[in-house]
Parts: structure tokens; sequence; C-alpha cells
């Protein structure tokens, strides 16, 4: 296709992506299950592993797909718009950040993060170890490293969906709960390590330890400028940008600039746009401008160019490659050790720092969650070979049913119970 054919084309696909995450989404409702979860599986569908597998030649000719990357594609405009959705989705989720609460919880945070780390990634590790160089299975690339295998497979397994988590809590009316500000800060905590080593996978694949000196350092030093350099001045410009106590057209822009800076940032030193718009967002002056920020972008964000982003991740999705007993056994080792792993440690840290039972069960239902930040990730082991197809499908496959379970089964072991209510934390 030239370029104006595929402009034309694009908007057919997303008309289609669009009503077709609605269906699925008024579907989804029934169950329980927010937007966000329906467009994950939404994005499943429209790839090769149902709407591919049932009517081939339309899917082919609705999502043309060149992986050779020698002519343009759905791969060369969809991949660049999914990422802005991306950016400006976690923009939304750092508006709603708020750190004073993390704070009032800071220990729990720590333990749970930690203790759901630690499991999942040695269990994720272990899988790594035992299917590496199996002939028959095929899950790692030649010229992997057993070490990178591990390291990424037990990232793979011990990360949280951040973003994903945050609308499940707001979804849920768990703001402000014991439950809901513990798993967002463990949440947090846990995706910049996954990323973090992801880093060191990366650079041990290139043979170059200075990218992940690049990722670690320049993430960390673009957190401490963006707090304590940006944000104060964010603070005074702020009253200039509020006119009626409207956010101006000036100031939206400022902030869109400011967003797509940190996202081009983080990007750079292969840390993912998503961290560095999610700081900007953390830092930007409340009232107000966050209220209108939120309003301003997450309609857009949320309705029009996420699932543009699910249907990237399913277009790379082949279930079918799981066609074997022991693919489907792998399958689900990796499930059981991804479930078991996280939602028990965090369940027993979160006890061992004082929350209540009934709290700590919430805690370690919510963790599970993996979604957006899993696909994120797999995505980018598939993009640089560290994983193979077959793998890639079992990992989105496991992405999808930790977050299918994450909102009925809170529901069903947690509550809340009829006539009650989460409590708030203490003041």
């Amino acid at each position: 296709m030239n370029n104006l054919d595929l402009a034309v084309h694009f908007f057919l696909q997303l008309a289609v992506i669009l009503l077709f995450c609605r269906l699925v989404g008024l579907i989804a409702a029934k169950f329980g299950q927010p937007q966000v979860v329906a467009e994950m599986i939404a994005g499943v569908l429209l790839g090769p592993s149902l709407f591919g597998l049932l009517l081939p030649d339309l899917q082919a000719w609705l999502f043309p797909w060149d992986k050779t990357q020698t002519a343009r594609d759905t791969q060369s405009y969809l991949f660049p718009v999914s990422q802005l959705g991306l950016a400006l989705y976690m923009f939304v989720v750092g508006l709603e950040f708020r750190m004073d609460i993390i704070q009032s919880r800071l220990r729990s945070s720590l333990a749970v993060s930690f203790a759901g780390m630690a499991a999942p990634f040695a269990l994720g590790a272990l899988l790594a170890w035992a299917v590496y160089g199996h002939p028959q299975l095929g899950l790692f690339p030649p010229g992997v490293p057993l070490s990178s295998a591990m390291i990424f497979l037990g990232a793979c397994l011990c990360i949280t969906a951040f973003p994903m988590l945050a609308r499940i809590i707001h979804f849920k009316g768990l703001a402000g709960t014991t439950m809901g500000t513990v798993a967002i800060g463990a949440g947090a905590i846990d995706d910049a390590m996954a990323w973090c080593l992801l880093a060191v996978v990366l650079a041990k694949l290139e043979g170059d330890w200075s990218h992940a000196v690049l990722t670690i350092g320049g993430g960390l030093g673009f957190v401490l400028l963006a707090r304590f350099a940006l944000k104060p001045l964010l603070a005074k410009a702020a009253p200039r940008w509020i006119a009626d106590g409207q956010l101006s057209d000036g100031g939206f822009v400022a902030a869109l600039a400011l967003m797509a800076l940190g996202a081009w940032w983080t990007d750079y030193i292969h840390l993912h746009a998503v961290f560095g718009a999610f700081v900007m967002g953390a830092i930007m002056p409340r009232a107000a401008m966050s209220r209108d920020l939120i309003q301003r972008i997450q309609p857009l964000a949320v309705a029009l160019l996420l699932p543009l982003f699910f249907t990237y991740s399913g277009l790379n999705t082949k279930i079918g490659l799981i066609n074997t007993p022991t693919l489907w056994l792998v399958c689900a080792a990796v499930l059981a050790a991804a479930v078991l792993g996280k939602g028990l440690a965090c369940y027993l840290a979160a006890r061992a720092t004082g929350i209540p039972h009934r709290d700590a069960m919430g805690i370690g239902t919510l963790m599970n969650a993996r979604g957006l930040m899993e696909l994120i990730i797999i995505n980018i082991g598939l993009q640089k070979g560290v994983i193979s197809e077959g793998l890639f499908a079992t990992l989105v496959l496991m992405a999808v049913v930790t977050t299918l379970m994450a909102s009925p089964l809170f529901d069903r072991v947690v509550g809340p119970r009829p006539g009650e209510s989460f409590p708030p934390l203490p003041a």
C-alpha cells in the first residue's frame, strides 16, 4: 500500500477496532469486568487467534502485516499511534496518583512489593531453566543466553499491571482504602523494578552494559529532577495557566509538551515512554490544573487511542501456536507460577505487616492483575528477539487470564458484603 491508501485504510481499521471493543465491553460488563479488560480480550480476538482463524483472508486484508518490515503496513502506523495512547493514559494515571496516601502505608507497600516480586521471579526463572533449550518447545530463540531467559521470564511473572490495577481500584471504589493504597504503592514499585530487570536482559543480549546503566541511572535521575526541580517550577507557573478557575489552552499545551518530553526521555533510555508520561502526570499541580487535564485527555486516550495498543498486541498473538500437550503444560505451569507466586506471597507479606486477613486477601488478588504492563514488556521481548512467538502467546494468555481473574475473584473472596463499604485509611 502507498501512504494515501494506508491513511484511508486506517480509518476503517479504527472504526472496526472501536466498535468491536465496545461490543466486547458490553458483554464483559455483565460479568463485572471494566472496559479496559474487555479491550485486552478484543485485541486478541481481532488478531490471528480468532478473526484470522475464522476469516483469514478478510483479517489479512483489514490488518495487512509484513513481519519482514520491507513494506508499509499496519505495523508502520498502528504502533506509534498506540504508543501515544499509552503515554496519554499513563499521564492521566499519574495525574490521579496520590503519593501522600501511599506514604501512609509505605512499610506495607514495600513489603508486599518485595514479596510479590521475589516469589514469582524465582518461579519464573526456574521455569525458564527447565524449558531452556528444549528442541520441541523452542520458547527462546537461538543465541539467547540462559541467564537472560531466566531473568526475562522471571520479570514477566513478577510484574503487576500498574495502570490496569489503578483502573480496577477506581472501578471497585477502593481509592483511599488500605487494600487500594497498599496495592497501588506495591504495584508502582514492582513495575519500576521489572523494567530495570528488562534493561539488564537487553544489556546482556547486546553485550553493552552502558545501556543498563543509562536506563537505571537515567530513570532515577529523571525522577529526582522531576520531583525536586520541575514540580516546584510547575507549582509557581500553574496560576498563570488558570483563568476563571479553568485551565487555559496555553497551560494545556504546556502540560502535553512536558508529557511528550518525559515520554521521549524514558523511551530514549530504554525505560519505555509510559514511565516518563506517568512521572510527568504525578508532578503536575493538583486542583484545577489536574482536574481539567484529566477531563480533557482521559476520554480521548481511553476511548479512542488505548484500544489501538491492545489490537496491536493482538495482531502479534497466535494462541494457535500452543498446539501440543507439552506446550499447554508449560502454559499451565506459567499461569500457576504467576498466580500462586504473586498472590500468596503478597498475602503473606501483607499479613506480616499487620494488615487484617480480609484486606490481605484483597491485596493478593489485586496484585495478580498483569494486563497492560505485561503486554508492553512481552511486546518488547518479542521485538528484541528474547522470546519466541509461542512463548509470547503463552504470556499473553497468562496476562489475559490473571487480569480477568482479578475482579470476580476479588468479589468472591473479599466483597464488599451487602450493605458494607470499604473503610478509608485512618487520618
